[in-house]
Parts: C-alpha cells; sequence; structure tokens
C-alpha cells in the first residue's frame, strides 16, 4: 500500500524514513507498549510527547489504556526523528509539525474534492510519484470496506 493510501497523513510528514526502525504491522489499534517498541520511545516518553503535541490524541479506552492508530505511529515516528535526529526542541518540532501539516493543507486546497462528502479535506487520497511505498497487506479493493468502517467507528467517537 503507498503512502497515498494513508488517507488524511501529510505526505511532506512522511518524507523521512528511519530504516533502523521495525515495520509498522498492518494492524488497526497499538498498545503503547507497542507504539515504544516500533518507534524506539519508552512509553514514558509517548505520555509526555501527547501533552506537548496536540495533534498525538491516541484512543482511550478501559482503564485509561492508550490505543494509538496507525498515522499516530507515523506521526511519532517524525517527532523522534524531529528531536532526536534533527535536534530540535520540543518547541520547535511543535513548530515544524504544524508547518508541515498547514503547508500540507495548502497544498491540498487546489485538488478536487473527494467524491464521498463524509471524507473531507483531511483525509482526502494523494497520489504522488515521488511517495514512498509501504506494504501494509491491504489491497486497493479494500479501500471501500475500510472507509465505511472508518465512518463507523467515527460515529462511534462522536455520540
Amino acid at each position: 500500500m503507498s503512502c497515498s493510501k494513508l488517507q488524511g497523513f501529510p505526505r511532506n510528514l512522511l518524507s523521512f524514513m528511519d530504516s533502523s526502525l521495525p515495520p509498522i504491522p498492518a494492524k488497526r489499534y497499538f498498545t503503547i507498549g507497542e507504539v515504544g517498541e516500533l518507534c524506539g520511545v519508552k512509553p514514558h516518553v509517548l505520555r509526555y510527547w501527547e501533552q506537548e503535541f496536540t495533534q498525538l490524541r491516541p484512543v482511550k479506552r478501559r482503564g485509561n489504556r492508550r490505543y494509538y492508530q496507525h498515522h499516530e505511529v507515523l506521526m511519532i515516528r517524525r517527532i523522534r526523528d524531529l528531536l532526536y535526529d534533527q535536534g530540535f526542541t520540543i518547541s520547535g518540532a511543535r513548530n515544524k509539525l504544524q508547518e508541515l501539516v498547514q503547508a500540507d493543507r495548502q497544498g491540498r486546497r487546489g485538488l478536487p474534492e473527494a467524491d464521498d462528502a463524509d471524507f473531507g479535506p483531511d483525509v482526502m487520497p494523494q497520489e504522488s510519484s515521488d511517495t514512498p511505498s509501504f506494504d501494509l497487506g491491504v489491497s486497493a479493493a479494500d479501500g471501500p470496506a475500510l472507509h465505511r468502517e472508518l465512518l463507523e467507528i467515527r460515529a462511534l467517537l462522536t455520540v
């Protein structure tokens, strides 16, 4: 599956790839321990980053347990890259992340609307030949079913 199928996640946030980190498995939710292993960051650091980066909002379930989605794992890897590899401060990384999100949204303004009004501007599919590919074990044929399931999840979360 290409990054373009990671709907709603800014492509410019995916511009890095740390080959020393393990591949992200094709599953919906990850525990804080799993995310720590996938991103090379300890759980207490992830909890701290949630306070510092407002874009990072894992779903909380029973006992206040955190469940991260795929796009959040990618965002954590980007934050880790900014802080650990590029030497940004927390404040600088927060600003850079916000700049990247805004630049991506501005770039999308010129694109046609998605066919389904439920997608909205933050989850419009993007196609690009310069986008790296991932194999997440999901085919393009799964798109409509995934879309329906995401809409069901959104409906559950907004109740």
